[in-house]
């Protein structure tokens, strides 16, 4: 690894973080010297109970009702239980602050501007709360959202969560398998969607996908339609009320239903792309304490930031980002397309705003670079002390366009973790330096490790990221796996007892991490793992490259390395390009990343969350059927890998 440090914290605002004040406050209750972050971590992860005990009562978690204990056993895995005894709510944390302080701010492209405040948050939670009683919904129901990412969708989820009900959403650019290979497994009570959404300038309407929804879904009681687009029809829609119908002034006190630390708070689904979505059940105190610990610590959120993450309903960074209302912070939720009406839309979005952290996936950063973005440019960004970059590996070209070109004092956090954990296994860090390529560290109160295929611990190596103690967000089962086969299939198989999360990476001597990509996407030419991020770093950065896929092939009893690359416009796949390529990729990674073949694509798979999807393409190449294309956003890319004479 090549360590090139790009940011140092500030002496005194570090001090003045809640990172520091946590780590102060743990020395002088336990008679402490930890001086960095790193002591700090250590002692989370060896006294597992007392850390979550005192993050706790740090974050002043709103509570009926007191825990017996913190955890039952910190090697249990799975479950371990967590807080048993506590009563608490979900939404009647996030809903404690009620003034007129801005709660959401939100942007529906250039079409729609609209800001509530915390008092008419809690106003309108409480009206829609009492309509959602009023049907009948009650305690472990399931409510669904097929919507954008709008101030209506958190009103919905939060309403759902002071009964007790169970929220899963979708975003409204999933297809009707797409949806139905989701909520039919879960068959939900209550519906609400729009009338439709914004992409590009353009109304897109939403509803005759929803009836296709709605005649495979007999559980659905009723549909709340929401207007959006100015389009909404309710006639056409059975059993569909207004928003505004059920929204009736509330005639009792609000009352948040006081549950279980383990009770369920939402379901949210694997990819997909292997099968039917896995329904991954969270919950309440295990969602609540973890985003909190996050957001305060690791982001250094305060009630008096305003967060925006880019990210739709359908992708667990919604369900993290709107956590920050607990923290008495403003929200601003955008829906559409990032790069409209210009490429500069959402900086000129964060500068006006005075946007404090602002949350991205690394494609939204590369994209802006390569549409030549200068942020710098446009504003000093002076309110703004950290991005955030999840979804896939941030190049080292990202991490120097971030301080080159946008701002040179900020915190850039990469950050992974995923839809598994409903949170990050390793993030940022007010009081650590940002290397370039590198996450700064391991999450508080999470045991991560690398180990090889003998399951050594190592460090500076490449191999498998494990978790080898318990934390609270953990699913708490699977729905309709009654005898937890799936989840310990999907976690615990590998190496019992020790979370096995599927990513591969690489542990650095001062504790950075770097994603590689996926475990099962992992290249093993010659008997050697690559993880493919390695490749993409390099690839990715070269001027005649728009996107790129890499996979491996086996061929002659071995594993040859293949590499599909999108040409950008007015550029051909010549002798020299791919002599150029090779070139890089052996001076930037080692002469075995170089690849065998390389072909051109016309375009690369993607998730609906935006996940390249190396799995489907090597499935292909190896003549198997991809089974559900419907979970991918771009499925008829796939023909462009099928029958290539070049890999005979």
């Amino acid at each position: 690894m090549k360590y090139k440090t790009l940011w140092k914290p500030n002496k005194e605002k570090a001090q003045k973080s809640q990172m520091f004040d946590f780590l102060t406050e743990i020395n002088q209750k336990y008679n402490q010297e930890f001086k960095e972050y790193y002591d700090l971590h250590q002692w989370s992860i060896e006294n597992v109970s007392d850390f979550w005990g005192e993050f706790w009562e740090y974050s002043k978690i709103i509570n009926s009702k007191k825990y017996n204990f913190v955890v039952d056993d910190p090697k249990k895995m799975p479950d371990a239980k967590w807080f048993e005894g506590a009563r608490l709510n979900y939404a009647e944390n996030l809903l404690q602050r009620r003034d007129n302080h801005p709660a959401i701010i939100f942007r529906g492209e250039d079409k729609v501007k609209k800001t509530i405040t915390y008092k008419e948050l809690f106003d309108e939670v409480h009206r829609i709360a009492e309509g959602l009683k009023r049907l009948g919904v009650k305690k472990n129901d399931r409510v669904t959202g097929f919507v954008p990412n709008m101030p209506e969708a958190i009103i919905a989820m939060l309403a759902a969560s002071s009964i007790g009900a169970i929220w899963s959403s979708s975003s409204p650019d999933f297809g009707i398998k797409g949806v139905l290979d989701r909520f039919s497994q879960i068959e939900p009570k209550v519906v609400f969607a729009a009338d439709g959404y914004f992409f590009k300038g353009k109304i897109f309407d939403s509803q005759e996908k929803l009836k296709g929804i709605l005649d495979k879904l007999p559980s659905v009681e009723k549909v709340i339609l929401i207007d959006y687009t100015g389009n909404r029809n309710t006639e056409e829609i059975s059993n569909a009320m207004t928003w505004e119908d059920l929204a009736q002034p509330a005639k009792e006190e609000m009352t948040f239903e006081q549950l279980p630390f383990d009770h369920p708070l939402y379901i949210m689904y694997s990819s997909g792309t292997t099968g039917l979505p896995k329904s991954i059940v969270h919950s309440a105190g295990g969602a609540l304490i973890q985003h909190l610990k996050e957001l305060r610590l690791h982001c250094d959120l305060t009630e008096n930031d305003t967060i925006f993450y880019f990210t739709t309903c359908g992708w667990m960074m919604w369900n993290w980002f709107v956590s920050s209302l607990a923290v008495g912070a403003t929200i601003v939720c955008f829906d559409g397309n990032p790069f409209y009406p210009e490429a500069d839309a959402l900086l000129k979005m964060a500068d006006e705003l005075g946007i404090t952290i602002f949350g991205t996936s690394a494609k939204y950063i590369a994209s802006l670079e390569a549409a030549g973005v200068v942020p710098m440019e446009i504003s000093d960004f002076p309110k703004l002390k950290a991005i955030t970059s999840t979804g896939s590996p941030l190049s080292d070209d990202s991490f120097e366009y971030v301080y080159d070109k946008w701002k040179k004092d900020v915190q850039l956090s990469s950050i992974s973790g995923g839809t598994d954990i409903i949170s990050c296994f390793v993030l940022g860090c007010p009081i650590l330096p940002v290397y370039r390529g590198e996450i700064q560290c391991k999450g508080l109160g999470m045991d991560v490790d690398c180990f090889d295929i003998n399951t050594n611990s190592i460090i500076g190596q490449q191999g498998e990221l494990v978790c080898k103690t318990v934390f609270p967000s953990m699913p708490v089962y699977f729905w309709n796996d009654a005898d937890g086969k799936k989840y310990n299939s999907a976690y615990f198989e590998e190496y019992p007892g020790i979370w096995h999360h599927g990513d591969f990476i690489e542990i650095s001597k001062h504790g950075g991490v770097v994603m590689l990509g996926r475990s099962d996407a992992t290249l093993n030419p010659g008997g050697v793992r690559i993880g493919t991020s390695e490749i993409y770093r390099v690839v990715e950065n070269i001027n005649e490259i728009e996107d790129s896929v890499v996979i491996g092939q086996q061929f002659e009893e071995d594993e040859r390395i293949i590499l599909f690359i999108k040409l950008n416009e007015g550029f051909e796949l010549s002798d020299e390009l791919k002599k150029k390529i090779a070139i890089l990729i052996r001076s930037n990674c080692s002469p075995r990343h170089v690849p065998a073949v390389i072909l051109t694509t016309t375009d690369v798979p993607y998730t609906l969350n935006g996940k390249k999807v190396e799995v489907a393409v090597k499935k292909i190449i190896h003549g198997k059927d991809v089974k559900n294309k419907d979970a991918l956003r771009n499925p008829g890319c796939l023909e462009n890998f099928k029958n290539r004479d070049e890999l005979r």
